[in-house]
């Protein structure tokens, strides 16, 4: 069966020709299209649900909105997890599927399970929605505007009008943009109408609070009036009565004494404000911006789609005011073309290597020619497989490639030297060079056969690995494998035929390095088989004592990719303001600043608009870029610069500091939940004990050598004033419970009506 092959491919040497080029193009263009990562993205199948609850307690949320919808989630098919977060006025479901769920199917049964759970949740200004169609690595581009100081704001203070630019200009066009699934807006303040409401003026006029909301919901509205017939035409009717500027707000009328209508300047203050903000986004400590958050669509080419927007950033700067600029600061495509360049290089490196190997140790530039075509022809079979199973080249894909560039060659080696050394001898005359090929040829297709399948073999465990673990390191595995069989083909068919072209059938010596070699290893050969049993015994020794160390070695599970920026996870007092929490995190970026190593930071404080992270006002991240190496002064690596960092603003009062990069992060959480490498993850019912034993877990693990950072998450110390209603006293004097809490509700957090902003002085 093989002899057939081999005459098949001698016979047809045009067609296989002709099959060698049609490889090599349409693998260049496989590689061309193949989605680009810088890992794969071991995101489970899992669906957000997002709940936004204005002026709510954790515990309210936790009790009325999380645990209601939390329940009516389980139980979905193909459900594996259902976890949340109850935080200040937000709460997250997170939904997690099986691997096998399609992300939209997931998506539909939720949307219904959820429209479903409406009817049990609380009046809400927003009713729950799913979050993005992304993934926890969906973060690929991040950006901010800047605005000159001289430009002209029409009045509004220069945070407030660029998220307005960034809400009403930016985002529209920039989630036109393929492959774009959404974009958060973190910084700045939301332009709001403020009714401030003098509670004096409403007794006055005998009037309450539900009287205004009531007034403000019925004359900021419009209607449709079919249509009128007028002659021959058709005339549209319109009824308008939508709110348009201030003024009309002021004028709303609430009631009418004694002829004269009472109106709702008359009872409150009305003026534009700016909206309650959870997050805030500094520049170098110096200023506030306003930032974008772009979510790239679940499964989409993450290189394809950052290529996009860069073309598209231009049409947005044209379309902006002037002295408004947009910036990019964060990019993924930058990490993703390091991990791709490091491969590829990878891959050159070993092709020259191999190539000077073949020159030396054959001394023919034809046979280490057709060798080294093998290498590009293996690893572009692999890229045309990796393209039709919908892999994307990422550092494990590739680096199959690259793990595999020593075997891929194996088998060309063995069968284009065995051809060379059958052609070279001289007792082939007589023979055709297609007899002589196919002799040789049929001498080594068993060994290069079984060789392969032994590696493949070697691999197979890899395949079996289900999870995290199966998306991480599967890929490698099969573009491992699809290159091995490559490999077979290109020594198989393509070696052979190229021999034929550009070997020729006469007799030459042997390459003068080899003759020397064999006259050293006759020999030592010789010399090992008289004292066989003691080579036994020294292999076993050798072979034991490495068993002994694997058990030291260090592990893993994957290596830290260096992204070339610095990220610093800083967790402050629970209790912590907004206000307070941005001083902070300025005086900290300052001081970074001061490092000739650093060339700029960017601080995201709190957390942007639903569809990210419920982080709270206590937590932030630095996002430090470094400045190029030649301008380093003081320090030589950027291990030794964190070190610095971290002994520096460890000392800072009130802070918790961990040291990451930003994919590094997004890892961290999506292996363990938490922003860390490694976690001890305590669960009960009573919170207090759960953080006496944390306390405790503390003091263990503290002075364990190799760590850098080391801190108890902060649950508790956020502090309550509490309003608790005197039943009694509302039945004395004819009260409702329902009016003490829409009282505690509109006197400090207000209420939203359509962005106008309604709460008591």
């Amino acid at each position: 069966m093989i002899e057939k092959i081999f005459e098949f491919a001698l016979k047809k040497r045009l067609l296989i020709v002709i099959l060698l080029i049609s490889v090599g193009i349409y693998g260049i263009y496989q590689y061309i299209h193949l989605p680009t990562d810088a890992f794969p993205d071991i995101s489970p199948v899992m669906v957000p649900v997002f709940a936004e609850a204005h002026g709510m307690a954790p515990e309210e949320i936790e009790r009325l909105i999380t645990f209601p919808i939390e329940s009516s989630m389980s139980g979905l098919p193909g459900v594996k997890l259902v976890k949340s977060t109850s935080a200040f006025g937000m709460a997250v479901i997170y939904i997690y599927f099986k691997d096998e769920i399609d992300i939209y199917f997931a998506r539909q049964i939720v949307s219904e399970r959820l429209n479903s759970a409406l009817a049990e949740l609380p009046d809400m200004h927003e009713p729950p929605v799913l979050g993005p169609i992304s993934t926890g690595l969906g973060e690929v581009f991040m950006y901010y505007l800047k605005a000159d100081n001289l430009v002209s704001t029409d009045g509004k203070d220069k945070n407030t009008w660029l998220r307005e630019i960034n809400d009403w200009v930016v985002k529209y066009q920039l989630i036109t943009v393929p492959g774009v699934t959404d974009i958060l807006s973190m910084g700045g303040h939301i332009l709001q109408y403020q009714i401030e409401v003098d509670p004096y003026k409403l007794n006055k006029y005998n009037l309450g609070l539900t009287e205004i909301i009531t007034a403000v919901n019925e004359n900021n509205a419009n209607a449709g009036g079919q249509f009128l017939v007028v002659g021959s035409e058709e005339y549209l009717v319109r009824g308008v009565g939508l709110l348009e500027k201030k003024e009309d707000l002021k004028n709303i009328p609430l009631s009418v004494i004694d002829g004269n209508p009472i109106r709702l300047r008359d009872v409150a203050d009305v003026d534009f404000g700016n909206g309650i903000r959870r997050g805030v986004v500094s520049l170098n400590g110096k200023e506030e911006v306003v930032a974008g958050i772009v979510l790239k669509l679940y499964a989409e080419n993450t290189s394809e789609v950052i290529k996009n927007l860069n073309r598209k950033f231009d049409e947005v700067q044209a379309s902006l005011p002037a002295g408004v600029t947009i910036i990019p600061y964060y990019n993924q495509s930058v990490l993703v073309n390091n991990a791709a360049d490091t491969v590829k290089s990878a891959l050159l490196q070993g092709a020259v290597l191999v190539l000077l190997v073949l020159l030396v140790f054959l001394g023919n530039i034809r046979t280490a020619f057709i060798v080294v075509l093998a290498l590009p022809i293996c690893a572009l079979i692999a890229v045309i497989f990796m393209g039709l199973a919908g892999l994307s080249a990422n550092l494990m894909s590739l680096g199959g490639i690259a793990i595999a560039i020593g075997m891929l060659g194996d088998g060309s080696i063995v069968m284009v030297e065995n051809i060379h050394r059958h052609l070279s001898a001289g007792d082939t005359k007589g023979k055709s060079k297609s007899a002589v090929i196919i002799t040789a040829a049929k001498e080594v297709s068993n060994p290069i056969l079984f060789s392969v399948a032994i590696i493949i073999i070697v691999f197979l465990p890899l395949f079996s690995l289900e999870g995290v673990e199966g998306k991480m390191f599967s890929p490698m595995a099969f573009t491992l494998t699809y290159a091995l069989l490559g490999s077979v083909l290109a020594a198989m068919i393509f070696a052979p035929v190229l021999s034929s072209l550009l070997l020729n059938h006469q007799k030459r010596k042997e390459f003068i390095l080899v003759t020397i070699l064999k006259k050293l290893y006759r020999p030592l050969l010789s010399l090992v088989l008289k004292f066989r049993i003691l080579l036994v015994i020294v292999s076993l020794a050798v072979f034991s004592s490495v068993l002994f160390l694997i058990p030291r070695l260090g592990s893993e599970f994957i290596p830290v990719l260096e992204e070339g920026i610095i990220q610093i996870n800083v967790t402050m007092a629970p209790s912590i303001s907004l206000v307070k929490a941005t001083e902070t995190i300025q005086r900290l970026e300052r001081r970074i600043n001061a490092y000739s190593e650093v060339q700029s930071t960017l601080a995201k404080i709190g957390r942007p608009e639903a569809g990210s992270h419920p982080h709270p006002v206590n937590f932030a991240n630095i996002q430090i870029t470094l400045a190029d190496k030649s301008n380093w002064k003081n320090y030589r690596t950027k291990a030794e610069l964190i070190d610095a960092f971290n002994t520096e603003f460890s000392q800072y009062p009130g802070i918790q500091l961990n040291f990451t990069q930003p994919i590094q992060n997004l890892f961290d959480e999506l292996l363990s939940g938490v922003r860390t490498q490694l976690a001890v993850k305590l669960y009960g019912d009573d919170l207090d004990v759960l953080r006496t034993k944390a306390e405790e877990i503390q003091l263990v693990i503290d002075g364990i050598p190799g760590l850098v950072d080391l801190a108890t998450e902060q649950s508790f110390g956020q502090p309550q004033i509490q309003i608790i209603v005197d039943r009694e006293g509302c039945s004395r004097y004819g009260v409702d419970v329902s009016d003490i809490l829409e009282l505690v509700e509109l006197a400090i957090g207000g209420e939203i009506i359509d962005q106008i902003y309604l709460n008591t002085r």
